[in-house]
């Protein structure tokens, strides 16, 4: 199982800090207004005009709002990785906490697991346009492709293989794929039932995952 590559919606890769600041606007104004507006009625034009900057900017780097959905998605990945990173530093320096697997004090891997699906609720619940693009564009809503899940499981391998110093082989992307597709339905599905996320869904997807991870990591 090959890691999916990333991929890039930008035309144009800023080079300047000032090119690098417009572009964080622009997709600060976009995420802003997919939770305003919603996709059908967003606009290149209303973007700019939120950012505060020329329309040709916006085009500078987007061919269209299509692009932008997904540059934002891809940002949110990368903005995801970063606090799943300093959640693992944090857990990796906790006054002896042990990283081994059989650790039942909740620390080792599920230490991680629990840092992994915080994260992604709590940007569920204060990360700007993040209900509609996600990590991957999924405009109009429940129609994303797979492969959105296999970079947020890639991604994740990569990361967790280290912390947990585990080789990211074939098999164990295929488990944490499968944790992924797993813990983003479940999550789907207490964002359904309750706006900031139903509590006891959120907790019956943790025990899932810890009981599906336990086979492999224990």
């Amino acid at each position: 199982m090959k890691p999916v590559p990333h991929t890039t919606s930008l035309r144009r890769a800023p080079v300047q800090r000032r090119s690098a600041e417009r572009l964080t606007r622009i997709l600060d104004a976009c995420a802003d207004l997919l939770d305003e507006v919603g996709y059908d009625a967003l606009s290149t034009r209303a973007v700019a005009v939120r950012a505060g900057v020329p329309i040709g900017s916006v085009y500078r780097f987007f061919g269209n709002k299509r692009a932008m959905a997904d540059a934002l998605a891809q940002r949110n990945l990368e903005r995801y990785t970063e606090r799943v990173t300093e959640r693992l530093k944090e857990a990796g320096s906790d006054g002896g906490t042990s990283r081994s697997s059989g650790a039942e004090s909740g620390g080792g891997w599920r230490a991680a697991v629990d840092a992994v699906l915080d994260e992604y609720i709590a940007m569920k619940r204060t990360a700007p346009g993040f209900s509609l693009v996600d990590f991957g564009n999924q405009i109009p809503v429940g129609s994303g492709h797979a492969e959105p899940n296999h970079r947020v499981a890639d991604r994740l391998t990569d990361l967790l293989s280290g912390y947990l110093s585990r080789e990211p082989d074939e098999d164990l992307r295929r488990t944490f794929l499968v944790a992924v597709e797993t813990a983003d339905s479940l999550v789907h599905l207490a964002f359904r039932v309750a706006p900031e996320g139903d509590e006891k869904v959120i907790e019956e997807t943790r025990e899932m995952l810890r009981a599906y991870l336990a086979r492999v990591l224990d």
